[in-house]
C-alpha cells in the first residue's frame, strides 16, 4: 500500500476546510454578511467581530464565509463547463484521423491566446458583469487545458493491446471511447479539474476586483480586496483577511492537484 503524498493530505485538508466553511455559511454566520451598520464601521477585531468590520459596518468574517460559497460555486461550474467541452474534444482529437485531429488542436491552440481573465473581461463588456458571465468565461478559457491533457492520455490508451484488439474486432469508435478510453483517463480528468479549480478561484477574485465578477451585495473575496484599497494604511486587515483566504484556497487546490498527479501517474511513482 502506497503512502499518502504529503501534498495530497495537506491540499485535501485545506480544500475540506473551505468546503465545510461554505456549507456552514448556509446555516450559520456570526452576522448577516450583507447587513450594513454605519455606527459600527471599521471596528477593530474583537470578541464581538473576530475579523472586525468593513467601511459599511459589515462583519468581515461573515463575508469571508459567504464569499467561500461564491468562490466554490464559480469554480465548480467553470471546471464543469471546461470538462464537458474539453474532455470530448481531447478524446475526439486522439481517435480521429490526422487532419481532423490537427484542426481540433490548432483551434485549441488559438483559444490559448485568450487567458481566462482577458476572456472574462471581454464577456463582461459584451454581456454585462455577473457571476454567470465569469463562470462561462473561465470555463471556456480552461477548455484548451483539458483538451490537451486528455488527448495526450487518450493517445496512450489507443496504443494499448486491448484497444487494438477491440478495433481489430470491428468495434466502433464510440463504444471504444466509452468503454476503454474514458475510464482510463479519469485520473487525468480529476487532476486537471483540481488544477483548473485553483485557476478559477484566482480568476474569479481578479474579475470581482476589477468589477467584472460577482456583483454586490453578494460577498466576494475579490471585491473585498477592491473595497479595502482606500484603507490599506488605516485598516490593512481589510485586505489581509480576504487576501489570505484567496492564497490559501489557491494553495490548497494546487497541492491537491499535485498530490493527485503523484498518486495516479505511475511514471512519477517509478522515478522515486
Amino acid at each position: 500500500m502506497r503512502r499518502l503524498n504529503p501534498s495530497l493530505v495537506v491540499g485535501g485538508v485545506i480544500v475540506a476546510v473551505i468546503v465545510l466553511m461554505a456549507l456552514l455559511s448556509f446555516v450559520w454566520t456570526p452576522y448577516d454578511a450583507t447587513l450594513v451598520n454605519p455606527s459600527g464601521r471599521l471596528a477593530s477585531p474583537s470578541w464581538e467581530h473576530w475579523f472586525g468590520t468593513d467601511k459599511f459596518g459589515r462583519d468581515v468574517l461573515s463575508q469571508i464565509m459567504v464569499g467561500s460559497r461564491t468562490t466554490l460555486f464559480v469554480g465548480v461550474v467553470a471546471v464543469g463547463v471546461a470538462a464537458v467541452i474539453g474532455v470530448p474534444l481531447g478524446v475526439l482529437a486522439a481517435m480521429t484521423p490526422r487532419w481532423p485531429s490537427e484542426l481540433i488542436m490548432r483551434t485549441n491552440d488559438l483559444m490559448l491566446a485568450f487567458p481566462a481573465l482577458l476572456l472574462a473581461i471581454m464577456f463582461g463588456a459584451v454581456f454585462g458583469a455577473s457571476t454567470l458571465t465569469a463562470m462561462v468565461a473561465i470555463g471556456v478559457a480552461s477548455v484548451p487545458s483539458f483538451a490537451r491533457v486528455i488527448r495526450s492520455g487518450a493517445l496512450q490508451v489507443m496504443r494499448t493491446e486491448y484497444v487494438l484488439a477491440a478495433r481489430a474486432a470491428g468495434r466502433k469508435p464510440l463504444p471504444i471511447a466509452a468503454r476503454h478510453v474514458l475510464p482510463n483517463v479519469t485520473s487525468l480528468i480529476t487532476v486537471q479539474a483540481s488544477v483548473s479549480f485553483a485557476i478559477a478561484v484566482l480568476a474569479e477574485a481578479a474579475l470581482s476586483f476589477l468589477g467584472y465578477g460577482t456583483p454586490p451585495p453578494t460577498p466576494s473575496w475579490g471585491r473585498m480586496l477592491q473595497e479595502s484599497q482606500e484603507f490599506l494604511f488605516s485598516a490593512p486587515r481589510l485586505a489581509v483577511f480576504p487576501g489570505i483566504a484567496i492564497a490559501v484556497a489557491v494553495l490548497g487546490f494546487n497541492l491537491l492537484g499535485d498530490g493527485l498527479r503523484d498518486r495516479f501517474d505511475p511514471k512519477l511513482e517509478d522515478r522515486r
